[in-house]
């Protein structure tokens, strides 16, 4: 009797065992069911299988413990890749094109920026950051390094203040119509730097953009003009900003003195 006694309390603690260790593996994977990954520039929406190893689960969390403690480290790892393509054009300052090739280096950016502010509100590196104005605006023929002026303009040079908060990743005010409309959140920097650039196309160009849109106001813009085009900054006066009468001059200005910066960093 004492056997059959002793082999069910037995079976009831591995059962209740089974159990800690399945629920623990379904909370686990409902609480990572969301997670964003960025996959030629689309968000998409990755489900992770549940850990049902003992041994597994405690590598899974001490994975987790570890990307919340070294964030910046594991960032910089996935985010190596090789360099930007482009052709710095001759410096033309009566060109005031939207469309076009840069004519001032990464390095005049960033150490524009970090003269001005020398830590600057972003989610990742100054560096990181123009490169991606590098990266996204050339691959759609936008000039990168006035867009870069545009977002220096836009967030008082990363330091905000106004409407839009560093944590939307957004640097041109892109949906932000009043003073108590955010606009847009974007999931990264890179994302964020491609919606603004595909909102200048929707200005400047009626070619579509190679990457898929993200920028929330696109279809807006091209439905308002139709066949019509903003190609230059000032053309953006009293449009992009209101009443920005000098809107398109004042980029055009930052721009001018980024030329003034060292060419290498």
């Amino acid at each position: 009797m004492e056997r059959h006694t002793g082999a069910r309390f037995l079976c009831a603690l591995v059962l209740a065992g089974a159990c800690l260790i399945s629920d623990s593996g379904v909370a686990d994977a409902g609480k990572r069911l969301h997670d964003q990954v960025l996959n030629g520039g689309a968000a998409q929406i990755r489900q992770e299988h549940s850990v049902t190893a003992a041994g597994e689960g405690r590598s899974g969390i001490r994975d987790r413990i570890d990307a919340l403690l070294h964030p910046k480290a594991q960032e910089s790892t996935v985010k190596e890749r090789g360099p930007i393509d482009y052709t710095l054009q001759p410096v033309d300052l009566d060109n005031e094109d939207i469309l076009g090739g840069p004519m001032a280096t990464e390095a005049q950016c960033v150490n524009y920026l970090l003269k001005n502010n020398p830590s600057p509100s972003i989610s990742v590196t100054p560096e990181e950051l123009v490169s991606y104005y590098y990266e996204e605006a050339t691959k759609e023929g936008v000039r990168p390094d006035v867009a870069f002026a545009q977002a220096l303009h836009e967030t008082g040079n990363f330091s905000y203040g106004g409407t839009v908060t560093p944590d939307q990743n957004n640097y041109c005010g892109l949906g932000t119509t009043s003073e108590y409309v955010q606009g847009g959140y974007f999931p990264s920097a890179q994302i964020g730097v491609r919606a603004h650039i595909q909102h200048l196309m929707a200005y400047a160009t009626t070619r579509l953009p190679s990457s898929e849109i993200v920028d929330p106001r696109y279809s807006l813009v091209r439905d308002t003009y139709g066949g019509m085009t903003l190609p230059h900054w000032v053309d953006l006066n009293g449009r992009w900003a209101v009443p920005g009468y000098t809107y398109g001059q004042r980029i055009m200005n930052i721009f001018q003195e980024i030329l003034q910066e060292p060419v290498k960093g």
